[in-house]
């Protein structure tokens, strides 16, 4: 590809994906979370979450599950959650799967979201998914499962589409 065309290119694709977020970004605000400063890190992370950056939607979910710097609001976690996880942020998409589980912010547990959830994430690549769906496994019936997997196969084609 040309020079031209790279510098035509790039800026467009990485506008449009939400990828154009330094990745120096990120980590600054992640060092900000680690030491403890958790509304400089929101603050840091707010424009990239509003851009669509999974990356910075998961890790505002994450300060809004735990309460980091904001109230605690589950319903607004699982909402940053579910954002990075349809775009196939494995991190998030086992903290729906964990929200389905465990019930906590929505009307009731659904195991069968939470494997499914789990289950996207271990294809994402998230190790911690698989030792979840190890211990969510047996609170199933065979048709939940065939449930489950129904709802893996719609989401795993759109969310990843090579895999």
């Amino acid at each position: 590809m040309s020079q031209f065309l790279k510098s035509m290119v790039l800026p467009c694709f990485l506008a449009v994906s939400g990828a154009g977020v330094a990745v120096a970004e990120l980590e600054e605000a992640r060092d900000m979370m680690e030491e403890g400063r958790f509304e400089e890190a929101r603050a840091a992370l707010w424009p990239a979450a509003r851009s669509g950056n999974a990356e910075a939607e998961e890790l505002i979910g994450v300060m809004y599950a735990l309460g980091l710097g904001v109230e605690r609001d589950d319903i607004r976690a699982f909402d940053w959650y579910l954002r990075a996880s349809l775009k196939g942020h494995p991190g998030a998409q086992s903290g729906i799967g964990w929200y389905y589980e465990t019930g906590r912010g929505l009307p009731a547990p659904d195991l069968v979201r939470a494997y499914a959830w789990y289950a996207l994430s271990a294809i994402g690549g998230d190790p911690d998914a698989a030792i979840s769906l190890e211990d969510i496994t047996p609170k199933l019936s065979k048709a939940e499962l065939d449930q489950a997997q129904l709802l893996i196969d719609d989401y795993q084609i759109w969310i990843y589409p090579f895999r």
